[in-house]
């Protein structure tokens, strides 16, 4: 894919995000202010919330896999030699892919049933298959984003997944105190 191209899917899938998350706050905030403050409510705001979460989560695991911020265990991996740790992301890049064109085939079998027979949600007007096509959508862009983390190991531009190692950066994050804590310590001293 161009750079351009990524830029924009990136752009898109962090805006699509950020937009969900606003409406699926601004949604609760007004249903909660309505409920206890003027006694009524609106009767289809937890049904849209649900799907705007859905939609949401699923993007979200896909924005996920680009930043490498899912948990992994790589402790093993890691002890490899490079064309080792390489062999065996690619491994489970392979395995990614068939768990998401599974979903991928279960959703689209499932949502051409749903459309075929034309159920609506239960307080909008909008059939049900428009609101949980964000199965396809997003297993379709978690796929996709594996398959470029795939050819970035083939390509040997990348070794692994690039999971967030949360030990390193506490580690990190307590030498940084323990300098602060010296610093003042020695400012004192001065004093």
């Amino acid at each position: 894919m161009s750079n351009r191209l990524v830029k924009i899917l990136h752009r898109f899938e962090e805006n699509t995000i950020s937009l969900l998350l606003v409406s699926i706050t601004l949604l609760v905030f007004i249903e909660v202010i309505l409920r206890f403050v003027f006694n009524t409510g609106l009767l289809w705001a937890q049904e849209v919330t649900l799907y705007l979460s859905a939609w949401m989560v699923l993007m979200g695991a896909s924005w996920g896999v680009r930043e490498g911020t899912h948990i992994g265990v790589d402790a093993m991996v890691k002890l490899l030699p490079k064309k080792g740790q390489r062999i065996v992301t690619l491994c489970s890049i392979a395995l990614c892919l068939v768990y998401c064109g599974l979903f991928l085939y279960g959703s689209w079998v499932y949502l051409s049933k749903m459309k075929m027979i034309a159920i609506e949600m239960d307080d909008l007007p909008i059939e049900k298959w428009i609101a949980m096509s964000c199965l396809i959508f997003g297993f379709a862009l978690t796929g996709l984003r594996l398959l470029v983390i795939g050819f970035q190991v083939m390509k040997g531009t990348r070794i692994g997944f690039g999971f967030a190692d949360e030990a390193k950066d506490s580690m990190h994050l307590a030498d940084q105190v323990k300098a602060e804590d010296l610093d003042i310590t020695k400012d004192e001293d001065r004093k």
